[in-house]
């Protein structure tokens, strides 16, 4: 029997149909199974999901601990953009071929997006997560900080496991729930899983090509538009206007052109782009296009999908980025500092986690501006001093 991707999105459609999060485990089980009940899923897939499943405080653990997102773009770039990784995507790249011919011709999404992906993520297969992906799930459904995005989550991983596509308390993954070798979570099974090695099945665990094409299926449904570009690198005058930097400022290629802009190797897209510093103007430049915005429904952090980015531009022959000489940053207490002292000026980033994202950036921008500082969202121990 094929569940409808439409249980997915009935999933939490009202605040009134979530289960509490928090509080007492069990009776949050109770909840998720009248909430499951109400969707139609089967008892029996139901009774499988929920029976037996723990709360993991490792998972909690993890969540809270991402400390890797608190290193600078050209550290978190080069500890992960490896000579290995780089030969094994032209390894790889080749011996799925067929796969990756059918991805793009189907969903329009070049193979180097996914290689870079698939290397960032598990390896190419070979780390792909060792928790109870079941466990995972719930543990976050419960949890109070996302529950909106994990409850839902359980809803597929149960229809999944009524189609014989997930084995709960055999599954296993990465912590925050994400399955197989190109690390995605049920929801996006449910709704966008494909066949690729035509055996009936999605197998995204041990088949390369169902991984592939399942991993184009799911940017395409994101928004990729076949045949552009996503990023390319660029100079930049040292004269320009700062503040037009950030992914908040999208304009013609043209305009960036006569501001200028100018690609460190062929032409500029004839579409509109963004232009990024990841560590402001005295580092490395590039224009991003619509299709790198699309890029963050895999991964929320700034710094992961730049590197994801420009890693998929080098495998398809782009050189490596000129990281220039960027101004000193912040360490991780600066860096909670700084975001303390912005959230008490009225911006709003969330909790101050020392990870510099979008809404940090945006906020050291907005104030780089007001002290008539070069405004490129680069916080440095200048900017926290005057604050």
């Amino acid at each position: 029997m094929r569940y409808s991707p439409l249980l997915a999105l009935l999933a939490l459609a009202t605040p009134a149909a979530a289960a509490p999060c928090g509080g007492d485990f069990p009776i949050f089980l109770q909840a998720m199974e009248a909430e499951a009940a109400a969707l139609g899923l089967p008892e029996s897939a139901i009774r499988a999901v929920l029976d037996g499943a723990q709360r993991d405080p490792a998972v909690i653990k993890a969540d809270h601990a991402q400390g890797i997102f608190r290193k600078t773009f050209i550290d978190f770039s080069t500890a992960l953009i490896s000579k290995n990784r780089i030969d094994n995507a032209a390894i790889y790249g080749r011996k799925y071929d067929t796969a990756f011919d059918a991805a793009e011709q189907k969903f329009g999404v070049s193979r180097g997006v996914i290689l870079a992906f698939w290397a960032f993520e598990t390896d190419f297969g070979q780390v792909q997560g060792d928790f109870d992906t079941r466990n995972a799930l719930l543990t976050l459904a419960h949890d109070c900080r996302r529950p909106e995005i994990f409850q839902p989550q359980v809803m597929a991983a149960i229809a999944l496991t009524a189609k014989g596509d997930f084995a709960p308390g055999q599954t296993k993954g990465a912590w925050a729930g994400e399955i197989g070798m190109v690390q995605m979570l049920p929801r996006d099974i449910l709704e966008r899983g494909e066949d690729g090695d035509g055996d009936g099945l999605i197998t995204l665990a041990s088949s390369a090509p169902d991984a592939i094409v399942s991993a184009a299926h799911m940017l395409q449904f994101y928004g990729w538009r076949a045949g552009e570009p996503w990023m390319q690198e660029v100079t930049v005058p040292q004269t320009m206007d700062w503040a037009q930097s950030g992914l908040a400022t999208e304009l013609p290629s043209a305009t960036w052109q006569a501001m200028g802009v100018a690609p460190k190797a062929g032409k500029l897209a004839d579409l509109p782009a963004s232009l990024i510093l990841p560590q402001g103007r005295k580092g490395p430049a590039f224009l991003v296009y619509p299709n790198f915005k699309v890029l963050f429904e895999w991964n929320k952090s700034f710094t992961y999908v730049t590197t994801a980015a420009h890693f998929a531009a080098r495998i398809e022959g782009a050189a490596p980025y000129q990281a220039g000489t960027p101004d000193a940053g912040l360490d991780g207490d600066q860096m909670i500092a700084l975001q303390q002292k912005l959230a008490k000026r009225g911006y709003q980033m969330g909790k101050a986690d020392g990870v510099l994202g979008a809404a940090t950036r945006a906020a050291v921008q907005a104030e780089q501006q007001r002290l008539g500082l070069p405004a490129d969202g680069w916080p440095t121990p200048d900017l926290l001093d005057l604050l």
